[in-house]
């Protein structure tokens, strides 16, 4: 493998990485407060792909400027996101909030067949992309080698916001600390006068946004067909099991291992791309079965 073969796997690498930590950030901020995998985290990411694309199908022939488009995408995903995720927790995660942990799985993978079917009904089975956006970005030159700006620039600069930003939340607001004492001990936090139910719903609408936001991001570089909901949400699962569940920079990390990874198998040896996800999680959990950054629990009496 040459250089120049070398660094277009890094950044497509990077690239790939960062939209898989959008989707697996918010979904490794909804297990670590409620401590459910939530399977129609996939279809949030589906929905903002779709309503990204359709807003920017509306918006392109206008020959509105790149920041506005770009703020469209953001905004459309962060809306459609963050309804549906506050939308799945006020009217069914809630009723199922002290239950058997698998009927709460359960209850996620009924909700996401259900916004499958919804989702065909909208947008029927059609191909649906927008790299009109992409090509009105630019390239850039890098070490002689010619990439697009949005997957350059873009798409990591959002992401790595995004998880800044997560982190600035969870560490020095107020709002975010009330967050860390349900996460903690649900219970006791409750006890202290802390509204948990108000921060499962904030926690489901910023969840979702996140997965939305990475579909939004997705769909200019890449075709929106039925099943993408399926294909992003499992690898997504590997990325926090291969973390740690609800490991935040372990997401960052494990996202970054997986997307090099994938990168460098479709460039040496394309028949691994789509096993090379879970070949790394399988090789992790052999070692670390709770992930590279987990750390032990205290033992409740």
């Amino acid at each position: 493998m040459n250089l120049d073969l070398l660094l277009l796997a890094a950044v497509d690498g990077l690239s790939y990485a960062s939209l898989l930590f959008m989707i697996a950030l918010g979904l490794t901020l909804i297990c670590g407060v409620f401590g459910v995998i939530n399977v129609a985290h996939g279809s949030f990411y589906a929905f903002g792909g779709y309503s990204a694309a359709t807003v920017l199908a509306w918006l392109m022939p206008d020959d509105a400027s790149v920041p506005l488009l770009v703020c469209a995408l953001l905004c459309t995903a962060i809306l459609v996101g963050g309804a549906l995720g506050a939308l799945l927790e006020r009217g069914i995660m809630r009723r199922f909030q002290d239950r058997d942990p698998v009927l709460q799985l359960l209850v996620t993978f009924a909700v996401f067949m259900i916004l499958e079917n919804l989702q065909r009904m909208i947008w029927g089975s059609t191909p649906v992309n927008a790299g009109g956006l992409v090509g009105r970005m630019g390239t850039i030159e890098l070490l002689g080698v010619t990439f697009m700006k949005y997957q350059l620039l873009l798409v990591p600069g959002i992401a790595l916001a995004s998880f800044f930003g997560l982190q600035c939340l969870l560490r020095y607001s107020i709002t975010g600390r009330k967050l860390l004492a349900v996460i903690h001990h649900r219970e006791v936090a409750t006890a202290l006068g802390i509204d948990a139910a108000r921060m499962g719903l904030m926690t489901f609408a910023l969840g979702g946004a996140l997965g939305a936001v990475g579909g939004a991001l997705s769909v200019p570089m890449t075709t929106f067909v039925p099943g993408v909901a399926a294909d992003m949400v499992v690898t997504s699962f590997a990325v926090i099991a291969t973390a740690g569940l609800g490991q935040i920079t372990g997401a960052l990390v494990a996202s970054i291992l997986i997307g090099q990874a994938r990168a460098l198998a479709v460039y040496t040896l394309p028949e691994l791309e789509v096993v090379m996800p879970y070949l790394m999680m399988v090789l992790v959990l052999l070692i670390r079965p709770s992930g590279l950054f987990s750390v032990a629990e205290a033992r409740r009496i």
